[in-house]
Protein backbone atom coordinates (compact mmCIF):
# COMPACT_ATOMS: atom_id res chain seq x y z
CA UNK A 1 0.00 0.00 0.00
CA UNK A 2 1.64 3.45 -1.15
CA UNK A 3 1.56 5.86 1.27
CA UNK A 4 0.16 9.44 0.52
CA UNK A 5 2.81 11.75 0.41
CA UNK A 6 2.99 15.14 -1.50
CA UNK A 7 5.43 14.77 -4.64
CA UNK A 8 8.80 16.08 -3.84
CA UNK A 9 10.10 19.40 -5.28
CA UNK A 10 13.22 20.76 -5.49
CA UNK A 11 14.15 23.90 -3.29
CA UNK A 12 14.46 27.22 -5.10
CA UNK A 13 18.52 28.03 -5.86
CA UNK A 14 19.44 30.54 -3.12
CA UNK A 15 19.82 34.22 -4.47
CA UNK A 16 22.98 35.24 -5.74
CA UNK A 17 24.04 37.53 -3.05
CA UNK A 18 23.92 34.29 -0.31
CA UNK A 19 25.36 32.20 -3.31
CA UNK A 20 28.43 34.80 -3.13
CA UNK A 21 28.29 34.43 0.75
CA UNK A 22 29.27 30.86 0.17
CA UNK A 23 32.13 31.06 -1.80
CA UNK A 24 30.06 29.13 -4.78
CA UNK A 25 29.18 32.20 -7.61
CA UNK A 26 31.72 34.47 -9.25
CA UNK A 27 31.41 38.23 -9.10
CA UNK A 28 31.73 39.52 -12.75
CA UNK A 29 34.94 41.51 -12.80
CA UNK A 30 34.45 45.69 -12.30
CA UNK A 31 37.61 46.09 -14.88
CA UNK A 32 39.48 49.59 -13.80
CA UNK A 33 41.61 52.35 -15.68
CA UNK A 34 44.86 53.04 -14.91
CA UNK A 35 43.97 56.68 -14.39
CA UNK A 36 41.57 55.18 -11.79
CA UNK A 37 44.07 54.11 -9.57
CA UNK A 38 44.55 55.27 -6.20
CA UNK A 39 47.22 54.53 -3.09
CA UNK A 40 47.40 52.03 -0.72
CA UNK A 41 44.46 50.12 -2.44
CA UNK A 42 43.65 46.43 -3.75
CA UNK A 43 41.45 44.22 -5.76
CA UNK A 44 41.68 46.12 -9.15
CA UNK A 45 41.18 44.42 -12.28
CA UNK A 46 42.94 46.02 -15.24
CA UNK A 47 43.61 45.42 -18.91
CA UNK A 48 47.00 46.81 -19.85
CA UNK A 49 49.67 46.68 -22.55
CA UNK A 50 53.63 46.23 -21.69
CA UNK A 51 55.85 48.71 -22.58
CA UNK A 52 58.83 47.93 -21.01
CA UNK A 53 60.75 45.16 -18.51
CA UNK A 54 63.74 45.74 -16.70
CA UNK A 55 64.92 42.69 -14.15
CA UNK A 56 65.83 44.67 -10.75
CA UNK A 57 66.60 41.62 -8.98
CA UNK A 58 67.25 38.05 -9.47
CA UNK A 59 68.85 35.68 -6.78
CA UNK A 60 68.66 32.56 -5.58
CA UNK A 61 71.24 29.30 -6.20
CA UNK A 62 70.43 26.17 -7.77
CA UNK A 63 72.88 24.26 -5.60
CA UNK A 64 70.38 24.58 -2.82
CA UNK A 65 67.23 23.01 -3.20
CA UNK A 66 65.74 24.99 -0.03
CA UNK A 67 66.47 28.18 -1.51
CA UNK A 68 63.83 29.93 -3.71
CA UNK A 69 65.00 31.24 -6.96
CA UNK A 70 63.56 35.22 -6.55
CA UNK A 71 63.40 37.36 -9.73
CA UNK A 72 61.68 40.34 -9.62
CA UNK A 73 60.99 42.97 -12.44
CA UNK A 74 59.77 46.56 -13.13
CA UNK A 75 57.18 46.74 -15.84
CA UNK A 76 55.79 50.16 -17.28
CA UNK A 77 52.35 49.08 -18.28
CA UNK A 78 48.66 50.98 -19.38
CA UNK A 79 46.29 51.90 -21.01
CA UNK A 80 44.79 54.70 -22.89
CA UNK A 81 44.40 56.99 -20.01
CA UNK A 82 47.68 55.76 -18.60
CA UNK A 83 50.72 54.15 -17.10
CA UNK A 84 52.09 53.03 -14.18
CA UNK A 85 54.57 50.68 -12.85
CA UNK A 86 53.99 47.29 -12.16
CA UNK A 87 56.40 45.05 -10.28
CA UNK A 88 56.21 41.40 -11.15
CA UNK A 89 57.51 38.96 -9.61
CA UNK A 90 59.33 35.13 -10.16
CA UNK A 91 57.11 33.55 -12.75
CA UNK A 92 54.96 36.88 -13.46
CA UNK A 93 58.14 38.05 -14.76
CA UNK A 94 58.33 35.51 -17.64
CA UNK A 95 54.34 36.90 -18.86
CA UNK A 96 55.59 40.75 -19.01
CA UNK A 97 56.79 40.79 -22.22
CA UNK A 98 57.09 43.93 -24.25
CA UNK A 99 54.25 44.43 -26.27
CA UNK A 100 52.57 41.73 -24.37
CA UNK A 101 48.32 42.58 -23.25
CA UNK A 102 47.71 41.43 -19.84
CA UNK A 103 44.65 41.16 -17.42
CA UNK A 104 45.75 41.92 -14.19
CA UNK A 105 43.13 40.28 -11.45
CA UNK A 106 43.38 41.60 -8.22
CA UNK A 107 45.91 43.77 -8.48
CA UNK A 108 46.57 46.07 -5.44
CA UNK A 109 48.30 49.09 -5.33
CA UNK A 110 52.01 49.54 -2.89
CA UNK A 111 53.71 52.28 -2.15
CA UNK A 112 57.73 52.82 -3.16
CA UNK A 113 59.47 55.61 -1.72
CA UNK A 114 56.51 57.87 -1.64
CA UNK A 115 55.38 56.44 -5.60
CA UNK A 116 52.58 53.92 -6.53
CA UNK A 117 53.67 50.19 -7.70
CA UNK A 118 51.05 48.05 -8.99
CA UNK A 119 51.45 44.58 -8.07
CA UNK A 120 49.68 40.96 -7.35
CA UNK A 121 50.44 38.78 -4.96
CA UNK A 122 49.31 35.25 -4.07
CA UNK A 123 45.56 36.04 -4.41
CA UNK A 124 45.77 37.33 -7.60
CA UNK A 125 46.22 36.02 -11.30
CA UNK A 126 48.30 37.61 -14.29
CA UNK A 127 47.17 36.09 -17.60
CA UNK A 128 48.05 36.86 -21.29
CA UNK A 129 45.16 37.87 -23.17
CA UNK A 130 44.29 38.34 -26.83
CA UNK A 131 46.06 41.78 -28.12
CA UNK A 132 44.36 45.02 -27.08
CA UNK A 133 43.72 48.25 -29.72
CA UNK A 134 44.02 50.96 -27.43
CA UNK A 135 47.39 52.84 -27.72
CA UNK A 136 49.49 53.13 -23.92
CA UNK A 137 49.28 56.77 -22.53
CA UNK A 138 53.17 57.20 -21.34
CA UNK A 139 52.82 60.37 -20.93
CA UNK A 140 50.29 60.23 -17.59
CA UNK A 141 52.40 57.98 -15.79
CA UNK A 142 51.08 57.28 -12.11
CA UNK A 143 54.72 56.15 -10.92
CA UNK A 144 56.07 59.20 -11.09
CA UNK A 145 53.71 61.06 -8.84
CA UNK A 146 54.93 61.58 -5.33
CA UNK A 147 52.93 61.07 -2.45
CA UNK A 148 53.94 62.56 1.09
CA UNK A 149 52.32 60.62 4.06
CA UNK A 150 50.61 63.41 6.39
CA UNK A 151 49.71 62.47 9.87
CA UNK A 152 46.36 64.42 10.37
CA UNK A 153 45.81 64.76 14.15
CA UNK A 154 42.34 64.95 15.62
CA UNK A 155 40.79 67.84 17.86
Amino acid sequence: MASAQPPRTTAPPPPASAAAQQGGAKRKPVFTKVEQLKPVTSGHTLTVKVVSAKTVLQKGRASSQHLRHTRISECLVGDETGSIVFTARNDQVDLMTPGATVILRNAKIDMFKGSMRLAVDKWGRVEVTEPAKFEVKEDNNLSLVEYELVNVEEA
